[in-house]
């Protein structure tokens, strides 16, 4: 069944217009929302404008017209589907109420037929038949130039001399022509010469005349040949043979005077160098003695320098599972704690549980002990991220499976006050005591979530990472790319352990029944009921968010699926590490004046949206079980069924041992991913499907986390679980870390970068301890060498050509191996041939030997070395 909807709307069943009757083949009808689930044709889910159609067997309406009786909807036409000839019988959503209803059932075979298949294709195709016939390809005739005017328009603005051109001529005496030239040094002063240097005259300024003049650049055609000269092929050698004296000019030389002289003019010194050996170590590096003191502050320390560290003294039982910075406020830094406890010890301390919340804190570096900002979430909180085009909304992913989302837009005053440089500051004259004071009177504000998803719709696990979409565009419910008109980031995805990657919409869902206009002036006048204070800008959403649409990860080559637990979405612009804190302020600024207020924002139509060919629907995802899939997120429509479903994915890399804790594209390269897992890393490029392009060795302790620097394309980080960092320089050292150093006691969770300005980089690290260790970055490590970026990208494409010259010599050793494989059981099929016997082998012998005789005389003959008589002879 065609996937689209005929042209024709009244689908060969009639042309009546809305409202005037229908034809008698059809039957209007309304199905109840329990129908069209029974049934599987839910309007804009199963059957839609575009695919209309819905093929409904005889037996089926039968059984449920005895099943519900009169409660069927189908009871009106029991006698019409009694009396139907064939098994499916054909029911069309009519969208535009044509006829008067939702629905209508085509009451006779030959009305599906026409309904399917209308004859109007045909008639076109027969008309662009008839016109094909009638035209002839002519070549075309050349025309008559004619002047409209265009000459004189050339001929104004064609560059003509207006001034004679000045001729000088320079001339030499004919003896000093191939003269030889000596140039020499000579003192200013003695030759009498005075320094002339350039300077600016300000009361000397030429003004320029503007005119409008034409160029064209017309290239230079120039014919060359060329010969190589071919010299005589000439095959040389060299042998090198020591020259040794003899034992007569050995004994001369031993017994000379100019030797004995020799000896006694150097042996003085040569004791003295002796005993100075003794007192001095003579294998000592001066070179290396003479290199800069790399203390702190110098370009060649690549010591990462303790700024700052926070702790909550209220959640020493707590780890923190991720860090985000501010998009917009320097200084203010996010953290989300979580429980560090097992399951069955938390099913023990429920009750401490309950009174200690989960909760999701605002730092500045202006208060260290005392958190700015309190988020309350409903659970354990594993990953959340700042809206790109709003920093005011936040998306969290929660352990029960559930999406958060905040809106701290009436708490943004309060925290661009206490960042550094902020508003709040405090005389020096000021009583210390009325100042503790006010603190303790300010409490930190808690604000709680606006929306959260509905659990029935939610994963069904923790949900391990969230992103959201790129403001350039959005998806469709089948996963297919549009024009994002908003140029608003409306969309999300989120992903957990169950097997499924989900993506969301925060906008209010369309209403088709109720003018714009009057649900407004209905939502302004019923007031929301908000006990708790919590903002309403997601009012919509909350308990009844429910995902897009579900991509399912299928196994490649058994059933089963993948278990992902962290992926990498390709962005359409890698700029975002160049611009600063205060740059994006602005924009976040000029953003916020033009673009409505998320809560006013409604779905579109998917019609009047057009669909984005350029944008990489595929992206990576990395498993609980070491794996790298790489699938795409659009989903196919089951051609028998009509159902959506998720393709298997293209590639799967067993990549590690353990869980994959970090997929992250670089921020210069789209299509360079750092993965890292169990107890190394790994660096691929999309589109080499080979493997990884740089991999390390396995080192002793797990790896936990990995992030990219923001200002350098060679430098990355990757955290251990002994609590050590290592800088990894690609450009320096391949096979080790260029630096190592211990930052804490316990693994490390999470790691950050940020730029504060040209001269200040900082590195967010975070422990299992519950600490948020703030470090300063070097100048060796924040600013790129020259030419960076383009080497590091040479030094990726040397290591795709090694990774795929590799591959091709694999499959040319397995496709030998095979070969060799089939040669062994070929010789071992066939059969093997019985020894031969001494009589056999001695009349094959007598058999050769008659043949070579006769060849030989045959050849002799041809030769005339021999007559008839000879050859006889020769023969007895």
């Amino acid at each position: 069944m065609s996937s689209t909807r005929p042209k024709s709307k009244a689908s060969g069943a009639g042309s009546r217009v809305k409202g005037q009757g229908h034809p008698d083949d059809i039957s209007p009808m309304v199905l109840t929302s329990a129908t069209q689930e029974l049934f599987g044709c839910r309007t804009d889910e199963d059957v839609t404008g575009e695919n209309p159609y819905k093929l409904l067997r005889k037996d089926d309406i039968i059984q449920d017209i005895k099943t519900r009786a009169a409660v069927s909807d189908f009871s009106p036409v029991k006698q019409i589907v009694l009396d139907y000839p064939e098994d499916e019988i054909l029911l069309v959503f009519d969208r535009d109420f044509t006829y008067g209803q939702s629905f209508y059932l085509v009451l006779t075979p030959e009305a599906k037929d026409r309904i399917l298949s209308p004859p109007e294709a045909e008639e076109k195709v027969a008309v662009e038949d008839e016109t094909s016939e009638v035209l002839v390809d002519r070549s075309p005739e050349p025309k008559p130039w004619v002047p409209l005017g265009s000459e004189q328009e050339i001929e104004e603005e064609s560059f003509k001399e207006s001034r004679e051109k000045l001729r000088y001529r320079f001339s030499k005496v004919r003896r000093k022509f191939g003269a030889p030239v000596c140039f020499s040094d000579q003192n200013m002063v003695e030759a009498c010469f005075i320094e002339c240097r350039s300077y600016q005259d300000p009361s000397f300024s030429i003004k320029r005349m503007e005119r409008h003049c034409g160029v064209q650049a017309v290239s230079n055609l120039q014919s060359s040949s060329t010969q190589t000269q071919w010299k005589y092929p000439k095959n040389m050698w060299t042998q090198y043979e020591p020259r040794e004296s003899t034992e007569e000019e050995k004994k001369s030389i031993l017994q000379s005077e100019s030797l004995k002289k020799f000896i006694n003019t150097v042996a003085p010194r040569f004791e003295i160098a002796i005993q100075q050996n003794d007192i001095m170590d003579v294998f000592f590096d001066d070179w290396g003695a003479l290199s800069v003191d790399s203390g702190f502050g110098e370009k060649t320390d690549t010591h990462l320098k303790q700024y700052q560290s926070f702790t909550d003294l209220h959640s020493k039982e707590k780890t923190i599972s991720q860090i985000n910075w501010h998009p917009t406020i320097n200084g203010v830094i996010a953290v989300a704690m979580m429980e560090r406890r097992s399951l069955e010890e938390q099913i023990d301390n429920s009750t401490k549980l309950l009174l200690n919340p989960s909760l999701i804190l605002f730092w500045s570096f202006s208060d260290p002990i005392n958190p700015q900002l309190l988020l309350e979430c409903p659970d354990d909180v594993l990953a959340f991220e700042f809206c790109p085009s709003d920093p005011n909304i936040i998306v969290g992913s929660c352990k029960n499976g559930q999406v958060v989302l905040w809106d701290i837009s009436a708490h943004v005053e309060h925290l661009q006050g206490t960042r550094p440089g902020g508003g709040k500051n405090i005389s020096v004259n000021a009583d210390v005591s009325n100042v503790f004071e006010e603190k303790e009177k300010n409490e930190t504000p808690v604000v709680r979530y606006c929306a959260v998803s509905a659990i029935e719709n939610s994963h069904k696990a923790p949900i391990t990472d969230v992103q959201w979409l790129p403001e350039t565009f959005e998806v469709t419910r089948m996963g297919i790319p549009v024009e994002n008109k908003n140029k608003l980031c409306v969309q999300l995805v989120t992903c957990a352990p169950n097997c499924s990657v989900m993506f969301w919409d925060i906008r209010a869902a369309r209403a088709a029944t109720q003018p714009t206009a009057d649900r407004k002036q209905k939502a302004e006048e019923m007031p929301l009921e908000n006990p708790h204070g919590d903002p309403n800008t997601f009012r919509h959403l909350n308990l009844t968010w429910k995902p897009l649409f579900r991509v399912a990860l299928p196994r490649i080559d058994t059933s089963g699926e993948y278990s992902p637990l962290k992926f990498s979405l390709e962005r359409n612009t890698c700029d975002s590490h160049t611009g600063r804190s205060t740059d994006r302020a602005h924009l976040y600024a000029d953003r916020s004046e033009v673009n409505p207020e998320y809560g006013q924002l409604r779905v579109p139509s998917a019609k009047t949206l057009k669909t984005l060919e350029d944008v990489n629907t595929k992206f990576y995802v990395g498993t609980e079980d070491g794996e790298l899939v790489y699938t795409d997120w659009k989903l196919e429509k089951d051609s028998d069924s009509g159902r959506l479903y998720s393709a298997k994915p293209s590639h799967c890399f067993t990549a590690y041992d353990w869980l994959v804790h970090t997929v992250q594209r670089s921020p210069f390269f789209k299509d360079i991913i750092l993965t890292v897992g169990g107890w190394n890393f790994a660096i691929w490029k999309e589109g080499v499907m080979a493997g990884p392009i740089v991999k390390c060795a396995c080192s002793q302790n797990l790896t936990t986390f990995g992030c990219w620097s923001r200002s350098r394309p060679a430098v990355f980080f990757i955290g251990k679980e002994d609590g050590n960092i290592e800088v990894w320089n690609l450009l320096e050292k391949i096979h080790e870390p260029s630096h190592v150093q211990n930052i804490t006691t316990d693994k490390i969770t999470c790691i950050k970068p940020w730029i504060v300005s040209s001269k200040q980089h900082f590195l967010a690290v975070s422990d299992d301890l519950g600490t948020v260790h703030i470090l300063e970055i070097p100048w060796t490590l924040r600013s790129p060498s020259s030419n960076e970026k383009l080497n590091v990208r040479k030094y990726f494409d040397k290591e795709v050509e090694r990774v795929l010259y590799f591959e091709k010599r694999r499959e040319m050793r397995t496709q030998e191996k095979r070969d060799m494989e089939a040669e062994e059981l070929r010789k071992k099929m066939e059969a093997i041939m019985p020894p031969k016997s001494v009589e056999q082998i001695e009349e094959e012998g007598s058999k050769e030997y008659e043949e070579y005789l006769a060849l030989e005389k045959t050849f002799l003959k041809k030769m005339g070395l021999v007559q008839d008589a000879d050859s006889n002879t020769l023969d007895i």
